[in-house]
């Protein structure tokens, strides 16, 4: 089964992003292959190699924690994007992340789940567009985990991951379908 990584994009202190990430894992009823990455695990100083990735003659990273970034990335079939909406965009932090490597998104499905006070979809909205320069296939569905009304408990962490978002649930499942389906399809080596 090829690797898919569900891939954390927030790095705050404060989050629920572990939780949603735990909660997508519990709809993967078909079996894929699904590796969390915490974007907090993963440090990239801004701007710090000297050339574009996607640049003509790119002759590889020239910082470590680069071409780790980018052994983690290359080898993964698909990928799910976990995107918090912060002030109707996503985390620096994965745009950074994004914007660190580039063949190694290349061609390669996604889903896209956001979540936020109404489900994030200005957030998602940004990233698909930033998905078409990275040549990334969003599948169809991208499931909207809406925030504003949700249960917390005191330490600001969701009381009931499941009971929170079992409207989205269908939706989920679904996305993880077409992300399954798209790797069907790839082409061998892809």
């Amino acid at each position: 089964m090829p690797r898919i990584l569900l891939i954390m994009a927030s790095v705050r202190a404060s989050r629920i992003g572990d939780q949603i990430a735990d909660w997508i894992h519990g709809r993967n009823d078909i079996g894929l292959d699904i590796e969390t990455v915490d974007l907090r695990d993963w440090p990239l100083p801004m701007d710090d190699e000297p050339h574009q990735p996607k640049q003509k003659g790119f002759d590889g990273y020239t910082q470590e924690h680069t071409r780790a970034w980018s052994r983690k990335v290359g080898p993964a079939a698909g990928f799910i994007f976990l995107v918090p909406q912060y002030n109707w965009g996503y985390p620096a932090a994965l745009k950074n992340a994004l914007d660190h490597l580039y063949h190694e998104w290349q061609y390669k499905p996604a889903i896209i789940v956001s979540y936020g006070s109404r489900g994030g979809g200005k957030a998602a909205d940004q990233i698909a567009q930033v998905f078409q320069g990275l040549h990334i296939q969003p599948v169809d569905t991208r499931p909207a985990l809406p925030l504003k009304d949700v249960a917390r408990t005191g330490a600001d962490r969701l009381a009931d991951p499941a009971a929170a978002f079992a409207g989205q649930e269908a939706g989920m499942r679904a996305a993880l379908g077409q992300l399954a389906e798209a790797l069907a399809q790839a082409p061998a080596g892809a």
